[in-house]
């Protein structure tokens, strides 16, 4: 299995047969043709932007018969509910770029695992103009780039709590907004593993090599965080590569995320064996070893039952020592006493 280092993270391809926009009536293909032209002077400068700045979790085709057309895949990034996964974005230009943004298609499978990405593909962002945003925050003929249109997909879209990015999310309460935002990462990394296997059995083309590769070399993580995160030994969206966790040890989930995570776990080990991955002692059980969220909430309680025992033990202990040094000073006076009076 070839490994994703040896992939190029920017390449030009010739079979662009499965692109979102292949046949879209915005296609300005028919204008692109005049190597001379405006536009085409500045796709080619935006392939070099590309070839020569994407980070290392990003990944562009574009097509030599369409120069309108590119592909990026953008790896989910750690200490996000998004963390190991990929996720796959279609973009043609318009026929007056960079007059206009670019159209972006996010390849979803029909799932919503963002605010900002919708199950028909269609994605929100202020950069290229479907979402609001101040003026900087627009699209600018003169100065924007795809590179930052990726990198801003990347930050502030597959970022570390997706929930705020939904209008009216500081509405609620501190602490109503800290559950909602926790119930949204468990949905968010669910939806992530059900978009894996998804993208194992149908990559995207000119991704076959990397999809299988990616996912061999993570499918350990993955699983591993799986485990993690149903057992509460840590929050999910906080489990990182090398084992580590960065939040509280103990992390309630919801059962609707464990069973959840117990129906796709088994799907997962399928798809990454077939991926490639060495899953050595992984089965395709889920080992849950901490049965519910109300069995949690009972050891708390037993917790503080044996606390309250403990602390009663303890006061009638010192009860105790205090009855017995009272009762020896009583005697000493006593002896005191009698002493005065013989000696008198």
């Amino acid at each position: 299995m070839a490994k994703t280092n040896s992939f190029n993270r920017f390449d030009v391809v010739s079979d662009d047969s499965d692109h979102s926009y292949l046949s879209s009536k915005k296609s300005g293909a028919h204008r692109f043709s005049n190597s001379g032209s405006e536009v085409f002077k500045k796709i080619m400068k935006e392939w070099r932007i590309l070839e020569q700045n994407l980070p290392e979790s990003i990944y562009v085709r574009v097509y030599e018969k369409r120069i309108d057309l590119l592909r990026a895949v953008i790896v989910g990034a750690a200490g996000t509910p998004y963390h190991d996964g990929l996720f796959f974005f279609d973009i043609s230009l318009p026929p007056d770029y960079p007059n206009h943004p670019p159209d972006i298609h996010y390849r979803s499978f029909g799932l919503r695992l963002n605010p900002n990405l919708y199950a028909s593909g269609r994605v929100c962002l202020s950069l290229i103009n479907t979402w609001e945003g101040r003026k900087c925050e627009k699209w600018n003929p003169k100065q924007s780039t795809l590179l930052q249109v990726l990198l801003s997909i990347q930050a502030l879209v597959l970022n570390e709590k997706p929930f705020f990015n939904e209008p009216g999310s500081d509405f609620f309460g501190r602490a109503l907004v800290e559950k909602k935002s926790q119930a949204y990462n468990e949905n968010a990394f669910a939806l992530t593993c059900q978009t894996t296997i998804y993208l194992i059995r149908k990559p995207p083309k000119n991704f076959e090599i990397f999809v299988k590769g990616h996912f061999s070399e993570r499918a350990h993580a993955i699983l591993r965080a799986c485990n993690v995160y149903v057992n509460g030994r840590a929050r999910v969206g906080y489990y990182s590569i090398d084992g580590s966790c960065s939040s509280p040890p103990i992390a309630r989930v919801s059962d609707k995320f464990k069973n959840w995570i117990q129906k796709l776990y088994p799907q997962l080990v399928k798809e990454f064996g077939i991926a490639g991955a060495s899953l050595g002692t992984y089965v395709e059980q889920l080992n849950i070893h901490e049965s519910s969220e109300k069995q949690q909430e009972t050891d708390q309680k037993k917790k503080g039952i044996f606390k309250s025992i403990t602390k009663r033990i303890k006061q009638a202990l010192g009860l105790k020592k205090s009855d017995q040094n009272g009762n020896e000073a009583i005697k000493a006076h006593k002896e005191k006493r009698l002493n005065k009076g013989s000696s008198g």
